[in-house]
């Protein structure tokens, strides 16, 4: 049993985590409402116009509509790959399933550098480099294993007696999976999907090298300015990217609920 010394403990833990971790985020916030022409905390008053400049920036609309499709095209490359991938090892006994896991992991071992170059270089000899899908093409190969794992945490739960239960009542094999595991791995889904919307959403080093001066992603023009000088816009910028992320959270709590999606893992 907890004595309530180990409990203070435990709690003063959680806040002191809470509190480093939150921190950068309500710093940044705190700059970017400033009134000031600088970034500062506390801020030098309070102040949206900051907002309002980003708002206005059209290198900066333009920049964020890219990466809407970077993410879009990531998202729209990567579900149907991940999902029958991951219910494959899942539900399947492969033959070198140890060797396809470790190869999973390649994208995390090989710098990231160094897959951007590679990809530069194919995509090159394809022609196609410089335009603005192939970024999401490479940010879907990249973050793939992240989708494969989340929907595998969930096919990994499916009672097979349901599937054999479909297949007993005369459904066929495309029918089960559609109307049987589809739904039941559907949170998986959910969540590698926004997931990998994200992570497209915030890739910079990959678009960097993929992207040209027409066709630069947010993160490459946040960087662009960064060059520059570092302005309150830039917190603001960075604003927008907490409340993707917030976003992102919020939908998986409605769609998928936050409590299944943490038994499933």
């Amino acid at each position: 049993m907890t004595s309530p010394s180990q409990k203070v403990i435990f709690w003063s833990l959680v806040m002191i985590s809470v509190i480093t971790l939150s921190l950068p985020t309500i710093i940044v916030i705190g700059a970017s409402v400033t009134s000031g022409n600088i970034i500062a905390f506390p801020p030098e008053g309070f102040s949206l116009k900051w907002y309002e400049k980003i708002a206005m920036a059209r290198d900066l609309r333009l920049a964020l509509w890219r990466s809407l499709i970077v993410s879009t095209v990531c998202v729209a490359v990567s579900l149907p790959i991940g999902t029958l991938a991951g219910i494959a090892l899942t539900r399947y006994r492969l033959r070198f399933i140890n060797l396809i896991n470790i190869y999973l992991l390649l994208p995390f071992t090989v710098p990231l550098i160094g897959s951007g170059i590679g990809m530069m270089l194919v995509f090159g000899e394809w022609g196609i480099l410089g335009n603005v899908w192939p970024v999401g093409v490479a940010c879907a190969v990249i973050n793939l294993p992240f989708i494969i794992w989340s929907v595998s945490s969930s096919a990994a739960v499916l009672d097979r007696d349901l599937e054999l239960a479909a297949e007993n009542c005369g459904a066929g094999r495309i029918e089960t999976f559609w109307y049987v595991t589809l739904p039941a791995v559907m949170p998986g889904v959910i969540t590698g999907g926004l997931l990998m919307f994200v992570l497209a959403m915030t890739e910079f080093l990959v678009s960097l090298l993929l992207t040209d001066a027409r066709t630069v992603t947010l993160p490459v023009q946040i960087y662009n300015n960064i060059r520059s000088i570092i302005t309150p816009d830039l917190a603001a910028i960075s604003v927008v990217f907490v409340l993707i992320a917030l976003l992102a959270v919020w939908l998986l709590d409605k769609i998928v609920g936050l409590e299944i999606f943490l038994k499933s893992k």
